[in-house]
């Protein structure tokens, strides 16, 4: 199984703190409360990665709820695999990732999105910006391969 990287955490909590802001500056919403307690081991044993397996129900279920208002796949229909590269110019994924797409758990998506975000090389984050930003737009969340 995929792990959820802590940088995962940090945007599911921003985005929580949108949705739910503390009444009193001090108290927080459950989804936050769960997210900060896998947070917080994190940070205490040095760990970048947590195992989507052990997380608790609650801190899993706020981490969805984040991870489902994202984008579900990088692709931009620019599909170089196709052709037989093995890694696609258009989304920087790998022919194996392509294939299995749909059946990735979320913690494995996020896991190859964060790989290519930090390499950056694909076309979806240069030559064809404008393509991702469409296909990122709200309502357009669709599992595509």
């Amino acid at each position: 199984m995929a792990g959820i990287h802590i940088t995962d955490i940090e945007s599911a909590i921003n985005w929580w703190r949108d949705r739910a802001p503390s009444p009193d500056g001090v108290t927080l919403a459950p989804q936050l409360r769960a997210l900060a307690e896998v947070y917080a081991l994190m940070v205490y044993y040095h760990e970048d990665e947590a195992d989507e397996r052990g997380f608790p129900p609650a801190a899993y279920a706020a981490w969805k709820a984040w991870y489902d208002s994202t984008p579900d796949t990088p692709c931009i229909a620019i599909c170089s695999t196709s052709q037989g590269d093995e890694i696609c110019k258009g989304c920087g994924r790998t022919f194996e990732e392509v294939q299995l797409w749909p059946e990735m758990s979320p913690a494995a998506k996020r896991q190859t999105w964060r790989r290519i975000t930090l390499q950056g090389n694909a076309w979806r984050f240069n030559r064809y910006a404008e393509r991702a930003a469409e296909k990122a737009a709200p309502g357009q969340k669709k599992e595509q391969g």
